[in-house]
Formats: C-alpha cells, structure tokens, sequence
C-alpha cells in the first residue's frame, strides 16, 4: 500500500527584486511570492522603467524538479496594469509565465527565472509582447 505523504514548500515566502527585460525596455522593482501550499503560489511585483510604472500580481502552480533539490519549474497565470509616466491611459496585461525556480541549500536566498510574455490591451489597440523575461533574487523566510 502507498500513502503519499505531504511535503511543504521549499520556503513560505520571499521578498527580493524582479527584473524583467526584453522587447520594450527593462522593468525593475520589488517582488514578493508567497506559497499556499507546497504548489501554488502568489507573486507580486511593481516595477518602473521604459516609461512606466508596472503593477503585476499571478498565481503560479509549482512541481520540484526530480534529482535536482531546491529545484522546482512553475507555470502561472496573472494580471498587470501599467501606468503609463506623465500620465496617460492606463493599461491592462494578461501575463502568462513558465520558469525555474531555485531556493539554495542552508542560505534564505532563492534565485528564479522565466519567460513572462505579456498581452497588454490598450484603449483602442492591443499588443502581443513574446520576447519577455523574469529574472531576479529573494530573500527567504518559513518553510
């Protein structure tokens, strides 16, 4: 008889900094991500740079990566809404993510990566933006 036995998450929550680059500039600013269970997470982030001021928050569903402790690869789903500098309309963003995510061994530090491309819809127009990426650094705490 099997019985599958419960694992918590790596760590509970973390507190760092997201950078997210490519096609449209260079987004940079505080990040937060905080697991529910040992699978599903929430991630928070505002950002500023390329005329912007970027506030962005998904759910992600996280599974360890099999021989690779620490190691987990997460796909999510969230939204974002950008303000544009000076003013202007703001902007609604669906965000999807896919990425791997690191919490390294006996040290509150976890390192992430992932491809986030955005669908920002405009006031009369819309935009596919595939050439995004997360990366960045947390402080850990819990587990």
């Amino acid at each position: 008889m099997d019985f599958v036995q419960a694992q918590a998450p790596i760590y509970k929550t973390g507190v760092g900094l997201l950078i997210d680059v490519g096609d449209g500039g260079t987004l940079v600013g505080p990040h937060v991500k905080h697991f529910f269970d040992q699978n599903q997470a929430g991630e928070a982030a505002l950002q500023f740079g390329a005329g912007l001021t970027l506030l962005q928050v998904m759910y992600q569903y996280h599974q360890p990566v099999d021989g690779a402790p620490g190691l987990q690869w997460y796909i999510g789903l969230g939204g974002a809404l950008a303000f544009p500098d000076g003013g202007g309309d703001t902007s609604f963003g669906i965000v999807p993510a896919i990425g791997m995510d690191y919490k390294l061994d006996n040290i509150p530090l976890n390192l992430f990566l992932d491809w986030r491309p955005k669908f920002m819809i405009y006031d009369n127009d819309n935009e596919f933006i595939a050439a995004r990426f997360g990366l960045g650094l947390r402080f850990t705490f819990g587990n």
